[in-house]
């Protein structure tokens, strides 16, 4: 019996190649795109959403989770993305996250549109700061931007503000747009 992640195209869902995809993502934030896409696949889901990639960027970058929290409501929301996984999901299969509110990126086939659109402000974000490549802040602060984002429902759901989230992503990464990297998976 075939398994479900085996049947990952060897491109990506625009018809690329993946490493033109994440050339210009730093190595720990290719990881955390490979991650939410195997989430998705397990959880039958057919597009990547921001809650996915929440949920994977969590768990791989401790600088994000420090953004996002670190106390128990870091806890609750770890939790709530588990049960998200395990059935809480269902009722947005078969929907596509997209709320108007951030460019839709052509062609996203696989991806929701805001989170194709999360991808492409996170590489803004690090060629704004001089980095040619995103790092996992970048990715967070893109996928809280839009306050309809899955990303951002999940978050409130756990009792934490998006808006302060994004906060503290700007505050740790102000100032450094002109000295480098704003964060160490962003390396040169």
């Amino acid at each position: 019996m075939q398994s479900r992640s085996s049947r990952q195209p060897a491109h990506d869902d625009q018809g690329g190649d993946r490493d033109d995809r994440t050339a210009r993502l730093g190595e720990e934030l290719a990881a955390v795109v490979a991650g939410a896409r195997r989430r998705a696949v397990r959880d039958g889901d057919r597009q990547i959403d921001t809650a996915h990639l929440l949920h994977t960027l969590l768990e791989a970058d401790p600088q994000a989770r420090a953004a996002v929290d670190d106390g128990p409501r870091l806890a609750r929301l770890l939790g709530y993305l588990v049960q998200r996984s395990i059935g809480y999901g269902l009722r947005w299969q078969g929907s596509v996250e997209d709320s108007g509110a951030v460019p839709v990126v052509a062609e996203a086939a696989g991806w929701s549109p805001l989170a194709a659109g999360a991808m492409e402000h996170a590489c803004e974000r690090a060629a704004r700061r001089g980095d040619g490549r995103a790092c996992g802040l970048d990715l967070l602060a893109a996928i809280v931007a839009d306050p309809r984002a899955r990303a951002v429902e999940v978050l409130a759901h756990a009792g934490i503000d998006a808006r302060e989230v994004l906060a503290r992503v700007e505050e740790r990464t102000e100032g450094r747009l002109a000295v480098g990297p704003a964060c160490a998976a962003c390396g040169p």
